[in-house]
């Protein structure tokens, strides 16, 4: 694959499988009830830009940079978030 972390260009994959330091668009939202209040709360919505900044040294949660406030999700809660990766 030609862009850098072996990640396809322009297709959907899981926030949790966005590279460190990669920026993509979400493109919906598959959480229910509360979890999807709070994301949605938290401005994770479908269209919101969204950068993967580092991974804890356990390798859960990640913290993501979304609408200018860092926010971390386990990997329960980013695997629910679908999002539109142009491999930037």
């Amino acid at each position: 694959m030609n862009n850098k972390n072996d990640c396809p260009a322009d297709r959907v994959i899981t926030l949790y499988d966005l590279p460190v330091g990669n920026t993509a668009i979400v493109d919906s939202i598959q959480a229910e009830g509360m979890t999807r209040r709070r994301m949605m709360d938290l401005g994770l919505v479908p269209g919101t830009r969204v950068e993967t900044l580092r991974i804890s040294p356990a390798g859960d949660p990640k913290a993501y940079r979304i609408r200018g406030a860092v926010i971390a999700f386990r990997k329960e809660e980013a695997l629910k978030v679908l999002i539109d990766f142009k491999g930037e």
